[in-house]
């Protein structure tokens, strides 16, 4: 991408969504050129230029994404919008980053187009929110861009999980089995999920934990060379979120935010040598918003030239990254 890039607009896709409404926010907090797209007239911002496309109709999306840098797309489930979502953005030459939190939807980007970004001279970058993105960035500040581990394990704890609708059928769309690493491959998640228990900082502590892992496993064994790589999940949190009578996120601050607490550990061994880095802050949904328009402004940035299928640690020093968003919206430790 050239200097001008900066000047050109950043599309969200799925722009009526829950996330989508804090990502065209932060993109207005910093400045950046946004336009709308999504499939509905009347449920898009009327403070933006808006688009409306369909995900299966190739011709608008061609006119939503015409002249953008990078398309940003909010639209779950991932299953069904990111690969003509990402297609669109080939071919109007920007760049793309989405949310997923779904292991299938993150794999299909990395291993269908690669080799299309390359020859389009961009960057796609799936799973680039709170769960795939973040904990990648973590992982990749405590072992390096092309760093090994013998175990690593990610393990998250939230307060309170109220779900989005989007969650919510995206849980019902993604039904494929999860993965692990293990013996430095990816296999499938053995069942039934192991529980145990993890000591978070406050105001988590001791928790019992479930292992569920998301898109981090793609994200991070795309590029770091881990033995044995595990995630894990509040087993409160999964409880609320498989619970139907869990209202959405209620807001409670002028940037819309629920009072959610999250707290994200990725812990390294290496040998006998053991490390972690956490992330701590509020509310998941609103976070992945500077996590893709952070990656966004730097995709834009004169002389960015990665280009390919790429995690978002792949794409960004990760921990110039991570200082860029501390101590709001991420406290780090």
């Amino acid at each position: 991408m050239t200097a001008s890039s900066a000047l050109r607009p950043v599309a969200v896709y799925g722009a009526a969504g829950h996330t989508a409404r804090f990502v065209l926010a932060e993109l207005k907090r910093r400045g950046l050129p946004a336009i709308a797209v999504g499939r509905n007239a009347a449920t898009l911002p009327t403070d933006v230029a808006a688009h409306v496309a369909a995900v299966g109709d190739a011709a608008a999306l061609d006119a939503a994404f015409a002249g953008c840098a990078v398309v940003i797309n909010c639209a779950g489930p991932f299953l069904d919008s990111a690969a003509p979502v990402i297609e669109a953005a080939l071919r109007a030459g920007a760049h793309y980053l989405d949310v997923t939190a779904e292991q299938a939807s993150a794999m299909a980007a990395f291993e269908r187009f690669d080799a299309p970004a390359r020859a389009a001279g961009v960057a796609v970058i799936p799973a680039a929110g709170f769960y795939g993105g973040l904990a990648d960035l973590l992982a990749t500040s405590l072992l390096g861009g092309d760093g090994a581990a013998d175990e690593l394990s990610v393990a998250v704890a939230l307060d309170r999980w109220w779900p989005t609708s989007g969650t919510r059928i995206t849980g019902e769309r993604n039904t494929v089995p999860r993965l692990v690493v293990t013996q430095g491959r990816l296999a499938p998640l053995p069942l039934p999920a192991a529980r145990s228990t993890w000591t978070f900082g406050a105001p988590h502590g001791e928790q019992a934990v479930v292992e569920l892992p998301f898109s981090e496993v793609i994200t991070i064994s795309r590029h770091l060379r881990v033995n044995e790589l595990r995630a894990h999940l509040t087993q409160s949190s999964l409880d609320e979120i498989r619970d139907a009578n869990t209202p959405p996120p209620p807001a409670v601050d002028a940037l819309g935010r629920s009072p959610q607490r999250f707290e994200m550990v990725v812990r390294a061994r290496q040998g006998d040598q053991v490390r972690q880095a956490t992330a701590r802050g509020q509310d998941i949904y609103a976070v992945s918003a500077p996590l893709v328009v952070e990656a966004a402004q730097r995709l834009m940035a004169p002389g960015f030239a990665r280009s390919g299928a790429l995690a978002l640690a792949q794409a960004v020093d990760a921990g110039a990254f991570l200082r860029a968003l501390c101590p709001e919206p991420l406290e780090l430790a």
